[in-house]
């Protein structure tokens, strides 16, 4: 689903080349120690309409190239750093990048096809490698062979108006932990006056199955049956989501009357203001106040209520296998050291509130509770620019819920439950028996197709 660019951490793409005959460059000189030259080409150089965004990544990369003679970095701009439409015509071309970007929804699609090197013996080139999340780590790992380095990882939470909850008698200190308390909360809020809505909530543009799918995992059911091949959502736990949304609408009253159907139309209104409470991920809020208009004090993110598991999201770094072991080598090290180290390259935290990029959300927890991890907290912290102590509810509880990565044909499916979505919003009188049955035949039909 459509996420902040700016918190989906800038991918690491590479071409590799060394001079040889008949090449336009000069011969380059063997590095120190008799170590044959090698030339990386990076993608996701931020845009020249992000001067200060690209002097940083310009200033690391001679960084890195001064601390590894023989290296040759070259920058490209590529934007988007993931872009869906030629990420696939590239792989099955053979024309991806030596160390590419790949979303956490590919990784067994590209892992499966042999479109990543196993990169087991060269995870030492991480330095931190042991301190990223081993839940994280293990969605990159295949039959005991590690493919992938994590770069980015969230799971989905509860965000909530904490000045809505002051005006409702609600102490934001103290955010809802059960659905059944999300509930109380939303009718308190929503009792507050005209266009007043406790519980916001999707129901179309293919948002509206994505939510579902979040509050499906959080229940503890699955989309697709382990084969992948089968629906699983019409169960107890779907049928609780549904009919926990039918009851909020229509015996409650506090998700309002309007059906809220894109990405862009929920978060609209939660930054109005008059929001109290939705499922996302922490860039929500980045979103909310950057994008649309709301005030930074008024937000805060806590756990996902009564969690047996979150929908995860993010990236981590694959290596084409054509790329040669010196190629390999440079480009890890390159990972390692604008994504991987605690105060460099993305987590420098105080050059990133210097250029006016917003610091303090913990959008990024693939480190875990890890030395590492907790090195990069503390910065964050340090230098936010942001109410920290507002998501600290999250950051307590994400450590201890499993993450579980989107379905295959996600998109898909998410367009079927579209339909059961909008349904039980739209319709008081909707079974949530037969929206369920409806969706079951069709996901099974296209999940047949697909094969």
């Amino acid at each position: 689903m459509q996420r902040s660019t700016g918190l989906l951490v800038a991918a690491v793409l590479g071409l590799s080349a060394t001079a040889c005959g008949g090449s336009a460059e000069p011969a380059k000189q063997p590095a120190a120690g008799g170590a044959e030259p090698v030339t990386i080409t990076v993608a996701c150089q931020p845009a020249k309409t992000a001067p200060k965004e690209r002097q940083a990544w310009d200033d690391d990369v001679a960084t890195f190239m001064k601390a590894h003679p023989g290296v040759t970095v070259k920058s490209t701009d590529q934007q988007p750093c993931f872009d869906p439409k030629t990420f696939g015509p590239k792989l099955a071309g053979g024309q991806m990048e030596t160390v590419f970007v790949v979303p956490v929804t590919n990784y067994d699609d590209v892992i499966g096809k042999g479109q990543a090197l196993d990169i087991t013996t060269s995870t030492g080139e991480i330095k931190n490698w042991n301190d990223l999340r081993q839940d994280v780590r293990d969605l990159v790992t295949k039959d005991g062979k590690v493919y992938g380095v994590p770069n980015v990882h969230y799971g989905v939470g509860l965000v909530y108006n904490r000045k809505l909850f002051t005006d409702a008698g609600l102490d934001p200190a103290k955010p809802p932990t059960t659905w059944a308390e999300i509930r109380e909360a939303a009718k308190k809020i929503a009792a507050l006056g005209p266009g007043h809505v406790g519980y916001g909530e999707y129901s179309g543009g293919n948002t509206g199955g994505w939510h579902f799918t979040q509050a499906l995992y959080g229940r503890g059911g699955s989309m697709v049956s382990e084969d992948g091949k089968k629906a699983a959502f019409n169960s107890p736990e779907g049928k609780a989501v549904l009919q926990n949304l039918h009851d909020m609408r229509w015996t409650d009253n506090s998700m309002g009357n309007k059906l809220l159907v894109g990405w862009e139309s929920l978060m609209v209104a939660m930054g109005g203001g008059k929001v109290g409470m939705m499922l996302g991920a922490p860039d929500v809020v980045t979103d909310v106040v950057t994008k649309f208009k709301g005030n930074v004090a008024d937000y805060g993110i806590t756990g996902f209520p009564e969690a047996k598991a979150s929908l995860s999201g993010g990236e981590a770094f694959m290596v084409n296998p054509k790329a040669t072991p010196a190629q390999v080598k440079a480009g890890l090290a390159w990972v390692d050291f604008r994504f991987g180290t605690a105060g460099k390259g993305r987590f420098d935290f105080a050059r990133g509130k210097s250029i006016g990029n917003p610091v303090g959300v913990p959008d990024n927890d693939v480190f875990g509770d890890s030395p590492t991890g907790r090195a990069i907290k503390a910065d964050r912290k340090t230098n936010a620019s942001l109410p920290v102590e507002n998501y600290e509810p999250y950051t307590l509880a994400a450590t201890a819920i499993a993450p579980k990565a989107e379905p295959p044909h996600a998109q898909e499916l998410y367009a079927i439950l579209d339909v059961a979505m909008s349904g039980v919003l739209s319709r008081q009188n909707a079974s949530v028996d037969q929206l369920l049955a409806d969706a079951e035949t069709k996901a099974n039909a296209m999940l047949a197709a697909k094969g």
